[in-house]
């Protein structure tokens, strides 16, 4: 099966789910599609773990020790969160393919470099093989690619990174890389009663927006 992998250089959980890709079963061909975070978050209306300050404390020292459950090497960048984009146009520029995307996440979490930085983001584009970093940066396809990527995941429904989109369904988080897995060997087993019931679980209250002050 082909499945989708979204992702965005500022999660740090979507590099913890990289490193999970070789568990995928063998013969699953994965196509790396990198997206802007923060489009997603202002599509749905949503806040990021870093902008709830309990939120963020936790959520960084969770990925450290997950990691160090994994056996991953991470180092957060000086300063989270940071402006991707840059990077991701970077990326994007090298063809979204899996040495690219590895390379871009080892200058942020397996380094802990600020690829905001102009002197990193030269440095990241040496590595992917792009000479000229600004005709990169401002490359019409190159944006559009990133925008259109958005846009898809938008489509699909992806309200965060990283997600997995398998058909018509999706699979949210490095920690569902369990549930991809058994969805990819027997796709039945997730269309019985009671996941067609929960499809379609009535609401039963609807919280108010409330607008901080």
């Amino acid at each position: 099966m082909k499945i989708s992998w979204v992702f965005d250089l500022i999660s740090p959980f979507s590099y913890l789910s990289l490193k999970q890709l070789p568990l995928l079963p063998a013969g699953t061909q994965v196509e790396l599609v990198p997206v802007l975070f923060a489009g997603l978050l202002n599509h749905h209306g949503q806040l990021g773990n870093a902008e709830i300050p309990s939120k963020r404390r936790f959520t960084y020292r969770f990925v450290v020790w997950r990691a160090r459950k994994m056996g991953v090497t991470l180092k957060m960048p000086p300063a989270h969160p940071f402006n991707p984009l840059n990077a991701l146009r970077l990326v994007v520029a090298a063809g979204s393919d899996l040495r690219s995307v590895e390379t871009a996440f080892d200058f942020v979490f397996g380094q802990g470099r600020d690829v905001a930085d102009p002197v990193v983001l030269a440095d990241l584009a040496r590595e992917l093989g792009i000479a000229d970093v600004q005709a990169a940066l401002h490359d019409p396809d190159v944006k559009q690619t990133l925008r259109k990527n958005t846009d898809w995941a938008i489509a699909r429904g992806v309200f965060g990174v990283p997600t997995f989109v398998a058909g018509d369904e999706l699979f949210w988080g490095h920690d569902a890389i369990d549930m991809v897995v058994d969805y990819l060997r027997e796709p039945a087993g997730f269309e019985d009663a009671e996941m067609s019931r929960i499809d379609t679980l009535p609401v039963g209250v609807t919280r108010p927006r409330v607008t901080p002050t």
